[in-house]
């Protein structure tokens, strides 16, 4: 199931010297827990390092849910476009309502706002703050970053001369797509 995950054209290997402990446990979760689910999507859990408890971070979310609703009443075209990305993420599956209410120490709301990039204008890109502070303490904080599986610049453009067609393509959902299972 891992091989999904793992890049087409390896220029190194998970073992090199580079790999560090914490890379290792993080490849060793996901070969033991991701599995596709009835959707047909990989599922996995979040990478903790270990199971933390997190602080209810509500009146963080609360405050900046504010301050977008804020930017949302002030530009109509601003609110269409996240309007439209927020409806794309329910109706693809890429994001669903929590109906459940979450035990203590196993709820943290994650923060979003949109940006637009110069170079796409009319594009609203919506950027996840996983990183958002809140008593001292971020999602990412507790979670393993895993190993650089980016192919070398140098190996890819070498590549591109072995064969007479090269191909290319386009990842923009792919984060959408990555459904996390509840870590236990």
């Amino acid at each position: 199931m891992l091989n999904a995950l793992e890049p087409d054209f390896k220029d190194s290997g998970y073992h090199d010297a580079g790999t560090s402990l914490e890379d290792i446990q993080f490849l060793r979760m996901l070969e033991s827990s991701t599995v596709m689910n009835d959707k047909g999507h990989l599922e996995m859990p979040l990478p903790f390092r270990s199971r933390p408890n997190l602080p209810n971070n509500h009146r963080l979310a609360v405050k900046r849910l504010y301050h977008l609703n804020r930017r949302l009443d002030s530009n109509a075209n601003y609110k269409e476009h996240y309007v439209q990305f927020i409806e794309e993420m329910l109706k693809s599956g890429h994001a669903e309502l929590a109906h459940e209410i979450p035990k203590p120490g196993e709820v943290y709301y994650i923060p979003h706002h949109g940006v637009y990039h110069p170079k796409k204008p009319g594009k609203l890109s919506v950027v996840f703050d996983c990183s958002a502070r809140y008593q001292g303490q971020s999602l990412n904080d507790h979670l393993l970053s895993g190993p650089d599986l980016t192919n070398d610049l140098f190996g890819i453009l070498c590549r591109f001369r072995l064969h007479p067609v090269a191909v290319m393509c386009d990842v923009e959902k792919m984060f959408h797509q990555l459904d996390d299972a509840v870590a236990s």
